[in-house]
């Protein structure tokens, strides 16, 4: 029984790997596209596309964080129960229910779309906002079938469709955006045709889990069976019950940062034409603003792929009634998390200016950037208070804390952009942030009843961060910043990464901030216990 129990385990947590590793590629994929688009397209184009993302940052959330979790949390249960009925019923009446969930999204953003695109100031996003529309008729199917093979145990599948979705959309939006560019196409319907990469990828995903399907004669288990239908009504409500207290919510606690995006799709560019800047200089400044969130979506994965690591370990000492164990799980994953997103927001900040060239081609916005940098600090906190709190079963706060950013950011932007402009933008952003960091950080320690950080870290932290700071500073003084070329700030911004960032590490070990074997938690940790003192190994 024993050897039984280790092999589920065994094979839980390599699951838990395979999709945590696909959604890193995945998360990769995302961030990087968006520079040698934004190179294609130039500023103009990438605020085109950027004003209508959040709409289909939205249904991958939907089609991928929150629904596949709890339909295949439920399938798994009626399984172990050697229910086959109910677990049919399961994926029959999540389907219905996410079709017509799926299919009130597209009527409202296909028929809204000519409002949204006026509230947003810019009508000629209406076709844009169209495209994206039809990506939530998809996601209802796709989240059925990740669920079904999640809920299997065999997580293959939906890691596979994960990579292969975000593959195919990233080499449609790069072509069409380059042959329509050549074609001198005008730059809405370069946007359009990014944007149909939505629907390439979803039909891809689609068609590798329907092999999965096809291939292990696997159809059946969606399809309705005789007798199923009996006595429906109670399971009916169960799963509609399910879908939205705990679904929804998953899915919304994912949204925080396309909420903070929205917030700038829909107000910016609007609150710049009326202080008084021409459109297309507007339009301009929205795209150079935007350049931040390749750069913000990198570091926050830096900072949360370590950090998260730990959740899995989180809820199996939950689960094992293990405290001592648990909170000391949760103090190492936050440590995480407020080491690599302070490192990542600090260190952008000092050498924004040749990454912005390198990555751009020039250093327009660089100082809005680096001060839009610091949402990596609180994006990873929050992305790791969020999963911890959901590792232990609490759902609902961080979904309403999460919703608050929308409302927040929409008007803080009112109140900083007409004074401050794009700078007042990311001002806002950090507040909103800000809010809803607090927000979750009280009521986590309200739940955990643990301390968190101490006086030894916080001031470990401090050192760490100003010695980072100081040096990659006068190292590019020294190297010169002013007309430096492309070539070279890709030199200049490389070394000042890999220099800085283990001059920041090294610092932060040496602060005895991490015991031995938490290192050895970690991805690389024997190599990262080697940058300890000697006289602190094996120490406790």
């Amino acid at each position: 029984m024993k050897s039984v129990n280790v092999n589920q385990s065994r094979a839980l947590f390599r699951g838990a790997f395979i999709l945590m590793l696909a959604a890193l590629v995945t998360k990769i994929l995302s961030a990087f596209y968006r520079i040698p688009f934004q190179n294609i397209v130039g500023d103009i184009g990438f605020y085109i596309y950027q004003q209508v993302y959040p709409f289909y940052g939205m249904a991958i959330v939907l089609s991928t964080t929150g629904f596949p979790v709890v339909i295949s949390k439920l399938y798994a249960e009626q399984k172990l129960k050697g229910d086959d009925i109910k677990s049919r019923l399961l994926l029959f009446f999540s389907f219905i229910y996410l079709q017509l969930f799926g299919f009130l999204c597209f009527l409202i953003l296909y028929f809204g779309a000519g409002s949204i695109a006026v509230w947003m100031n810019d009508p000629h996003l209406a076709i844009l906002l169209r495209v994206v529309s039809i990506v939530f008729l998809m996601f209802p199917l796709i989240s059925i079938l990740r669920g079904y093979y999640q809920g299997s145990g065999n997580m293959v599948p939906t890691a596979l469709s994960q990579v292969g979705e975000q593959s195919t959309r990233v080499v449609t939006i790069l072509f069409l955006a380059y042959l329509f560019m050549e074609k001198g196409y005008s730059q809405y319907l370069v946007g359009g045709g990014a944007m149909f990469g939505s629907i390439t990828g979803s039909m891809v995903s689609g068609i590798i889990l329907f092999m999965f399907l096809w291939i292990r004669k696997e159809w059946k288990v969606i399809a309705p069976s005789p007798g199923m239908f009996q006595n429906y009504t109670g399971e009916a409500k169960k799963i509609l019950k399910a879908l939205i207290f705990q679904g929804l919510t998953i899915c919304i606690s994912g949204m925080l940062m396309i909420f903070i995006q929205l917030g700038d799709s829909l107000s910016l560019f609007s609150l710049l034409v009326s202080s008084g800047v021409e459109k297309d200089m507007a339009k301009g400044l929205k795209g150079i603003f935007d350049r931040g969130q390749p750069l913000i979506q990198l570091g926050t994965i830096a900072a949360t792929s370590m950090s998260l690591t730990l959740v899995p370990l989180i809820t199996r000492e939950r689960l094992s009634a293990k405290p001592e164990f648990l909170q000391h799980k949760i103090q190492v994953a936050l440590k995480v998390s407020v080491i690599i997103g302070v490192g990542a927001s600090a260190g952008l900040w000092a050498i924004i200016e040749p990454t912005n060239t390198m990555l751009f081609e020039n250093n327009a916005g660089s100082e809005v950037i680096g001060v839009l940098g610091f949402m990596i600090l609180f994006t990873s906190i929050t992305s790791t208070i969020i999963a911890i709190m959901q590792g232990l079963g609490v759902m609902l706060f961080p979904a309403i804390a999460a919703a608050l950013a929308f409302p927040v950011k929409y008007i803080l932007n009112g109140v900083f952009v007409p004074l401050y402009g794009t700078m007042g933008a990311a001002i806002s952003s950090l507040l909103s942030l800000f809010l809803v960091t607090v927000l979750l950080f009280v009521q986590f320690k309200k739940i955990t009843r643990i301390s968190l950080f101490s006086l030894r870290f916080s001031w470990t932290v401090v050192m760490a961060t100003a010695t980072m700071v100081v040096f990659l500073k006068v190292y590019l003084y020294l190297w010169g910043t002013d007309d430096v070329g492309r070539i070279e700030s890709v030199f200049q911004s490389l070394s000042s990464a890999l220099l800085g960032g283990f001059l920041f590490l090294l610092v932060m070990i040496r602060g005895r901030v991490f015991l031995e074997e938490e290192l050895s938690l970690f991805p690389f940790g024997s190599k990262l216990i080697k940058l300890m003192a000697r006289k602190d190994r094996n120490r406790w």
